[in-house]
């Protein structure tokens, strides 16, 4: 990720740059042209001025052939030559290309000419001149350098204004931002954002104010129908077992009373696990165990193992364990166990008789698996009333309660099927 400082600034030091080389070869053309269009104008002022200057010595015929000679000798950038009137024509400027005579080291220069037809004592020459318009180059190179030394200023000086101003005027945010980092829903601390005079952030914080006032109020709303539920639903639940147990105990009930007592019994049964399922996944999501500690891992997964025995017993199934000991992590004691004893009850409804189970605990992962026939559909696994099978004695919710913990632990659990085993791994 980048800073929005720099998001801000490229686009704006790209599109320079653009400008500045696009601007290039316009400032070339412009200058050129200009240049070229003074020269025209010098042109025509010498020549002007030439026959002017010999019309006012008002020389002989023989005077003036013998001084116009001198003259293209000695100006060699011009030349006078006698047209017939039929021969006159009309101005033409135009631009050639051509290499110094007149220097130890020949160059190739550029010239601008002009060829105008002059009277001289009512006489038509042809006068040609040509200027030298070598220095536009020089010109437009000093354009170019001066061009990108204001860049480069312009650069520089827009990277030192951004930082000093990102300083001052992103202040507010980054304070705004820090106390949204240290908020905990948990503790309900109200917080209390700096003051700014900016209009933007202070309708920032005046939302943010708000929303965190309704998510507090809508928090503790639904903490205290939680807690509220966990008395009210159990009791009642409680009662009604109870009841049950107490006919079950009753010597008159005939066979088909005692079955559907029985199927009452294991239906209220199922009710109060689901509750207690829904009410543990609402702490959950509610952030109602943020106590972390340095568990033992190890010890957590051979307390479980050892509880769940009898039943590895009962199914026959064989049991394969590689744990590293003392293994540390940092979690939630309650919710590590509740994990790992979701992970093996659904290791053991799963696992077909006489089947085959494996257990690994390292520093980074837990794996659990069991033997099994069928894939499970990875998209609806972690889903809350998905059923991995038909057994109708689980909640639905084991395996969405395990994904909840992970999340709450910040940890990550996968789960893939291969050599006909459910492999289910939890990475701390």
């Amino acid at each position: 990720m980048k800073p929005l400082l720099s998001k801000t600034t490229k686009p704006f030091l790209i599109y320079v740059l653009i400008v500045l080389v696009i601007s290039i070869p316009i400032y070339y053309w412009v200058v050129d042209t200009i240049w070229k269009s003074e020269l025209d104008e010098h042109n025509i002022t010498i020549v002007e001025k030439t026959a002017y200057s010999f019309n006012r010595l008002k020389l002989s015929d023989s005077e003036l052939e013998k001084s116009i000679a001198l003259w293209n000798k000695i100006q060699p950038g011009t030349d006078i030559e006698y047209v017939s009137d039929n021969d006159a024509q009309k101005d033409v400027t135009f631009t050639v290309e051509k290499k110094k005579t007149f220097s130890e080291k020949p160059e190739v220069e550029r010239y601008r000419c002009l060829k105008k037809t002059v009277y001289i004592n009512h006489k038509p020459f042809l006068f040609t001149v040509e200027t030298n318009i070598e220095e536009s180059h020089e010109t437009i190179a000093v354009i170019a350098a001066i061009t990108v030394f204001f860049f480069v200023l312009i650069v520089v000086g827009l990277l030192f204004l951004n930082r000093r101003l990102s300083r001052s005027i992103w202040q507010p945010f980054r304070n705004t931002l820090e106390e949204l980092k240290t908020f905990n829903l948990n503790s309900q601390n109200t917080i209390d954002f700096t003051s700014t005079d900016i209009t933007e952030f202070e309708e920032l914080n005046e939302s943010l104010k708000k929303l965190i006032e309704h998510n507090v109020s809508a928090y503790k709303t639904q903490k205290e129908f939680t807690e509220n539920a966990s008395h009210e639903l159990q009791t009642p639940l409680a009662i009604i077992k109870n009841k049950l147990d107490v006919l079950l105990q009753n010597r008159d009930l005939t066979e088909r009373q005692y079955e559907i007592i029985e199927e009452i019994n294991r239906a209220l049964t199922r009710s109060s696990r689901i509750n207690q399922n829904l009410l543990l996944l609402a702490k959950i999501e509610n952030r109602q165990f943020a106590q972390k500690e340095n568990l033992e891992m190890s010890g957590i997964l051979h307390q479980s193992l050892d509880m769940f025995q009898e039943y590895f017993d009962q199914k026959q199934i064989h049991i394969r364990s590689e744990i590293t000991e003392e293994v540390y992590i940092d979690g939630n004691h309650t919710l590590a166990e509740t994990l790992i004893n979701n992970l093996l009850i659904n290791m053991v409804r799963h696992t077909p008789n006489n089947g085959t189970a494996y257990v690994k605990l390292s520093e980074k992962q837990l794996v659990i698996s069991n033997s099994g026939f069928v894939q499970l559909e990875k998209e609806s696994l972690f889903k809350r009333f998905s059923k991995a099978s038909t057994d109708t004695n689980g909640s639905g919710l084991g395996l969405a309660i395990v994904k909840e913990i992970c999340n709450h632990q910040r940890w990550t659990i996968t789960y893939h099927f291969e050599h006909h085993h459910h492999i289910f791994s939890v990475n701390f």
